[in-house]
């Protein structure tokens, strides 16, 4: 696979403008990379943008807190898809997560798949707000509740992706499911790392410092 169809090109910053969004569509074209990953109002405005190519279009889902209803989270995937997403990365409900009751969130990540139907969805697990065995619960329940990729981070907690999460993540999951490494990926090196370790996809807002075009 190519180098730049690892990359999710990313804003998701609340002050992000309309030409903002426009030139991470005009990057995600010119360097051909997966998707772009947007806040869910944006999608409108990508879809016109990206007509034509194959740039999909990534949205965000009870994001960043992931602290709001399964119902809320299930109408915000809904909505995005009928707007025009092509993959959905939700944030778990951590709390309920961190107290162990494991049957909310899997059935809250199944409810979110259910509704994505044929599209992807990708599950936020925010690793630095975990445990080592909190991780390996999040991806169990992601696997019973068969999404298609566990996610490390948002971007907007107190760290991103790491390689040692990276690595614990896909010797839980093995190739049950993919791994989306996000936050701090900022360097070849660190990109060319997390591929190494098992990540399928990268969700960064460097992806043009991190390949040449055409790679």
């Amino acid at each position: 696979m190519k180098l730049s169809k690892y990359i999710d090109h990313t804003l998701l910053k609340a002050d992000a403008s309309k030409e903002a969004i426009r030139q991470l569509c005009r990057e995600a074209k010119e360097y051909d990379f997966k998707s772009v990953c947007v806040n869910s109002g944006n999608i409108p405005l990508c879809k016109e943008e990206l007509a034509g190519s194959d740039v999909l279009i990534c949205t965000v889902v009870g994001f960043p807190l992931g602290a709001c209803t399964t119902e809320t989270k299930v109408f915000e995937t809904k909505d995005a898809i009928a707007k025009g997403a092509d993959e959905i990365d939700m944030v778990i409900n951590i709390g309920r997560l961190k107290d162990n009751d494991m049957d909310y969130v899997t059935e809250e990540i199944r409810q979110l798949k259910e509704a994505c139907g044929d599209k992807v969805l990708k599950v936020i697990i925010e690793t630095c707000l975990l445990t080592d065995e909190e991780k390996v619960r999040a991806c169990e329940a992601i696997l019973e509740a068969k999404a298609d990729f566990v996610k490390t981070s948002t971007g907007f907690s107190t760290n991103g992706a790491t390689f040692e999460d990276v690595k614990l993540l896909k010797d839980t999951v093995g190739d049950r499911c993919l791994i989306k490494a996000a936050g701090g990926v900022r360097s070849k090196e660190d990109f060319a790392k997390m591929i190494e370790l098992g990540a399928n996809r990268i969700g960064t807002s460097s992806g043009t410092k991190l390949i040449e075009k055409g790679e």
